[in-house]
């Protein structure tokens, strides 16, 4: 709870945060898939595969972290987000479309196209879909901290009735 307020207080400085995030994971996640396109047993195309992600994580961090002042950061973050959910949709609703058998079909179809309209917005609008995720993303923390508090207290007073049965059914 306490973190979703923090976030509602100052999303411009979250907003940075989750870009520096961004950019220590490019940066990680790079050099661990360099490192593993020439230690892992894979084939050719893995290896080449494996590399090219590498090499292209480690590229966006740098251009990231270089001209961090002028918003490249933000931009990647935007970018990463929106690409996302584009990929998110698209597969919930191919996955969908293609089992006639799913339970929740429609729904499931529905929440693809919704993610993917989510994920073109970002993509068009970056900067001012950041702003909004991040206070969706605030009001989000405040309420499931409110109801996990709510929550402890209930499972506080079960606990104290359990005890009391125990103690009763023990004499």
């Amino acid at each position: 709870m306490a973190l979703g307020v923090l976030i509602l207080f100052w999303p411009g400085k979250s907003i940075i945060v989750a870009a520096v995030f961004l950019g220590i994971y490019l940066v990680v996640s790079g050099v661990a898939q360099v490192i593993f396109a020439f230690s892992l047993p894979v084939s050719a195309a893995s290896r080449i595969l494996l590399f090219v992600s590498g090499a292209a994580s480690l590229v966006l961090a740098v251009l990231a972290f270089r001209h961090f002042g002028e918003g490249y950061a933000i931009l990647l973050l935007a970018i990463w987000i929106g690409v996302g959910f584009v990929f998110r949709g698209v597969a919930t609703t191919v996955a969908a479309i293609s089992d006639p058998r799913l339970p929740g079909r429609g729904w499931a179809i529905f929440f693809g196209v919704i993610t993917i309209l989510a994920g073109i917005i970002v993509l068009a609008y970056p900067f001012d879909s950041l702003v909004t995720l991040t206070l969706v993303t605030g009001i989000w923390l405040i309420v499931v901290g409110v109801m996990e508090i709510v929550s402890s207290f209930g499972i506080r007073s079960d606990q104290k009735k359990l005890d009391e049965f125990k103690d009763t059914a023990a004499a």
